[in-house]
C-alpha cells in the first residue's frame, strides 16, 4: 500500500482552494470537497497516511491533478549511487528508489519525497541548494543544466 500522508492531501487541499476560490466564502469546489472528506477523515481516525489505491475516485483525481504540479524527482544531477553508495548523496534516494522511480506510483514517491525533506540530509537541501532550485523534476537532468552560471529555466 503506497499512503499519501496527511500533509499532501492539505497541500493538495489548498492548491485547489487557490485555483478555484469560493464564490460567496462558503461553497468550495468539488475537488477540495473531496479531498476534505479525505482529510475529515484521516483526522477523526487518527491516520497519517491514506491509501493510494482506494481514494474516492474524484479526491484521487484531484489529488492527481495536485501531483502533477510538483516536481516528479529530486535528482539534482550528481548521483553518488552510480559510484557504490547506497543512499545518493545529491538526492537523498536509495539506490533502488533511484533505479526504480519511473516504475514507482505518484504516492510512493511521494513518500520518498517526504522522508528525504524530513531528513534534510541530501546534497539538494544544503550543499547544492541552489542546482535544486533550477532542477525540474527531470530524472537524472543534464547536470550543465543545473550549473549555477546558466540561466534558471521559466
Amino acid at each position: 500500500m503506497a499512503g499519501i500522508h496527511i500533509t499532501d492531501i492539505e497541500t493538495s487541499i489548498n492548491w485547489w482552494r487557490a485555483r478555484h476560490p469560493s464564490h460567496d466564502g462558503i461553497t468550495a469546489c468539488p475537488e477540495v470537497l473531496a479531498l476534505a472528506e479525505v482529510y475529515a477523515l484521516m483526522v477523526y481516525y487518527r491516520e497519517h497516511e491514506a491509501d493510494e489505491a482506494t481514494l474516492p475516485q474524484l479526491a484521487r483525481t484531484a489529488w492527481l491533478a495536485w501531483y502533477a504540479s510538483t516536481p516528479d524527482a529530486p535528482c539534482i544531477a550528481i548521483c553518488s549511487t552510480s559510484q557504490g553508495d547506497a543512499l545518493c548523496k545529491g538526492c537523498g534516494r536509495t539506490f533502488e528508489e533511484v533505479q526504480h522511480w519511473t516504475a514507482m506510483t505518484p504516492g510512493q514517491k511521494r513518500g520518498v519525497w517526504r522522508r528525504i525533506t524530513l531528513e534534510a540530509k541530501a546534497w539538494r537541501f544544503n550543499k547544492y541548494a541552489e542546482r535544486a532550485g533550477r532542477a525540474t523534476g527531470e530524472d537524472h537532468p543534464d547536470p550543465a543544466e543545473l550549473d549555477a552560471t546558466a540561466p534558471a529555466r521559466q
